[in-house]
């Protein structure tokens, strides 16, 4: 399972990396609708989650979701490749979409059969941030090596290497059917009827072609994401407030972090599209002088950062634990926060001291990386985790998919917010430009990071008293059964 989420990280991270300059220079789209565009490839996948975790509990089980998943990215790698060779803008976007919808079924649903091989959930909260840094390790090859291959092979031969790796994936899950499937829930172990498979059919058919449509005209796509953001969110509520008084209080505390983690990942979009121009308009030279990076292999150092973030958080909490110092997964948040004001600060300084130039060199991205990247584990492996050990098993998955739709939609806004510094074609950036629209840009994103620095650890504190209300209530209601 983990070479499949390597393999996943490796293609997925590897295509968006080169997507950037592909629509910018073969299919001419402008600095603004590419980094719409991105940002929704890197978020509408995420938004796909809801119905992923959907399809997982009710229609087909984890299992089978993540073998379609990993047949969806295959099919939507071939047609990028397709794509590049006839420069054909549709099926691009058709190609994006099967790809997003793929990682829609594989997210909810990887966390749900994976947590089914442990013995237990502590087992599993353990080992899940190292699982982070292998899909991050993956990420790391693909963002290395692609914007170099694009040189060899061109982004039809980059397309081709993902499909080969994703395929790869679907041949692995069905080697390992056996031993996954006796671990797995009843649903995965029974037949699925005609009817499911009808219904499964039908709702891929209408998301795809709800996701293409978003990525053809992102000026209307935008509020279809948001609409059936709200509309997740507002049927996880609507499930709260029929629930008994315990199940309620902890899952208002998913809600909690639910909301947390849109905050968090709208600075996380970041990445992919404002600082991923900055950096293609700014960085230049050698990491150190000795290794050569394209600017726009800048995201490299993300997952670099993150394949080396998963083993030291589990080193350190270990570490905390053994010593009776147990922080909770709503502290770590705020810790996170708290790395991600760092990160922000770092680049928001360096650009409002840029030189006339306008060249920033690749270790300043390497120090923003490095505190965004721990943040990014703490936030991406263990609020699943958590989810996961709160939410109604019966809900399971659709709980997991809430912290995919936090994605889904931060991504959107995230990148609303970043065409705010893209530079018409033709435009020159002077160091003017780099100073007040980057720098004040960034400036703006790293005060409200403190803001929401204060408001992640007061949420913690209201999260450890709703669990204790929860616990509380359940210790009642059990002497009263006893009575």
């Amino acid at each position: 399972m983990m070479f499949c989420q390597m393999g996943f990280g490796f293609s997925f991270y590897g295509v968006m990396i080169v997507l950037t300059p592909f629509f910018l220079e073969k299919l001419q789209y402008s600095e603004a609708d590419t980094l719409m565009v991105i940002g929704a490839f890197g978020a509408v996948g995420t938004l796909f989650s809801i119905a992923g975790g959907v399809i997982g509990d009710k229609f087909l089980g984890a299992y089978r979701s993540l073998v379609v998943g990993y047949v969806a990215f295959t099919l939507g790698y071939v047609l990028l490749m397709i794509s590049a060779v006839g420069v054909n803008v549709p099926l691009s976007l058709m190609g994006i979409a099967l790809a997003s919808y793929g990682r829609g079924l594989m997210s909810p649903n990887y966390p749900t059969l994976f947590q089914t091989t442990f013995a237990s959930q502590a087992d599993f909260e353990k080992v899940y941030p190292i699982n982070y840094s292998v899909n991050n390790l993956g990420a790391f090859l693909g963002q290395y090596v692609f914007p170099f291959l694009t040189l060899i092979i061109g982004y039809k031969g980059n397309f081709m290497l993902s499909a080969i790796m994703a395929g790869l994936g679907v041949l692995s899950l069905l080697l390992i059917r056996k031993p996954l499937v006796t671990h797995a829930d009843e649903i995965d172990k029974t037949p699925v009827s005609v009817q499911s498979w009808l219904k499964f059919f039908g709702l891929s058919a209408l998301m795809i072609a709800v996701v293409f449509y978003m990525f053809s005209d992102m000026d209307i796509g935008q509020y279809i994401v948001y609409a059936i953001s709200a509309a997740a969110i507002g049927y996880f509520v609507v499930l709260m407030l029929k629930a008994a008084r315990s199940t309620a209080l902890r899952m208002g505390t998913i809600l909690i972090m639910v909301l947390l983690s849109i905050a968090f990942f709208v600075y996380y979009g970041q990445m992919m599209t404002s600082m991923n121009i900055v950096a293609i308009n700014t960085m230049r030279g050698d990491l150190f002088g000795i290794i050569p990076i394209q600017p726009e292999g800048s995201l490299v150092m993300n997952p670099l950062w993150c394949a080396v973030a998963g083993p030291v958080i589990a080193f350190i909490t270990n570490r905390l634990e053994k010593r009776d110092i147990f922080l909770s997964t709503p502290v770590k948040v705020g810790v996170a926060f708290i790395l991600t004001t760092i990160a922000f600060a770092i680049l928001t300084v360096s650009l409002l001291h840029i030189g006339p130039d306008t060249i920033l060199r690749p270790e300043i991205f390497l120090l923003v990386h490095f505190f965004q990247a721990f943040a990014e584990v703490v936030v991406g492996s263990l609020v699943v985790a958590y989810i996961l050990s709160v939410a109604p098993k019966a809900i399971a998955s659709f709980s997991v998919s809430l912290f995919m739709v936090a994605m889904a939609v931060s991504g959107i806004i995230g990148a609303v917010f970043s065409t705010s510094i893209a530079l018409d074609k033709g435009t020159k950036l002077t160091q003017a430009i780099a100073v007040e629209s980057y720098g004040g840009f960034f400036m703006t994103l790293t005060i409200f990071a403190v803001v929401l620095t204060v408001v992640a650890f007061l949420s913690a504190i209201l999260i450890k008293k709703m669990l204790k209300a929860a616990d509380d209530w359940d210790q009642q209601q059990s002497q009263h059964g006893q009575h």
